[in-house]
C-alpha cells in the first residue's frame, strides 16, 4: 500500500471515529434524542470505524471496499435528511418521522450547520477519501 492510500485510509478512518463519537456525545452527553433518519445514518457509520481500521491495520484497501457503499448511502440519507430540515416542500415528510420528528433542529450554528449536515459532511469525506484510494490503485496497475 502507498503512503498517499495509507494516509487517506487513516483520514476515512478518523473522521467515521469522530463522526460517530460526535454522534454519542450529542446523544448520551446532551440528552438528544435521535429521530429515526439518525438511525439510519448511525448504523451506516458506526460499522465504518471497524471496516476502515482492519484495513489500516492490515495495509489492505480491498478490505475497505464495502465502505465506499455505506457511506454513499449515507451521504444520500444525510442529504434527503437535510432537505427535510431546510427545504419548505420536504418539511411535511418529517413530521411522521417516529417519536422525534425528522425536521427536528437540537442545532443550527450559522443557519444551516445541523445534525444532518455534520453527518452528511463526514460521510462525504469519507466517501471522497475512498474514491482518491481507488483511483490511486488505478494508475498504480
Amino acid at each position: 500500500m502507498s503512503k498517499r492510500s495509507e494516509t487517506l485510509l487513516f483520514v476515512a478512518w478518523a473522521q467515521a471515529l469522530v463522526a460517530t463519537l460526535g454522534s454519542l456525545f450529542f446523544s448520551e452527553i446532551l440528552g438528544y434524542t435521535p429521530c429515526e433518519l439518525c438511525w439510519y445514518q448511525r448504523i451506516l457509520m458506526y460499522p465504518l470505524i471497524i471496516i476502515y481500521g482492519t484495513a489500516l491495520v492490515k495495509r489492505k484497501v480491498d478490505i475497505a471496499f464495502s465502505g465506499l457503499i455505506l457511506s454513499g448511502l449515507g451521504m444520500a440519507v444525510s442529504i434527503y435528511h437535510y432537505l427535510i430540515q431546510k427545504v419548505p416542500a420536504f418539511q411535511s415528510a418529517g413530521g411522521s418521522c417516529g417519536v422525534v420528528p425528522c425536521n427536528a433542529e437540537y442545532i443550527n450554528y450559522f443557519g444551516f450547520i445541523t445534525i444532518p449536515f455534520l453527518a452528511g459532511t463526514a460521510f462525504i469525506i469519507i466517501f471522497v477519501c475512498h474514491m482518491f484510494m481507488i483511483r490511486k490503485r488505478g494508475e498504480n496497475s
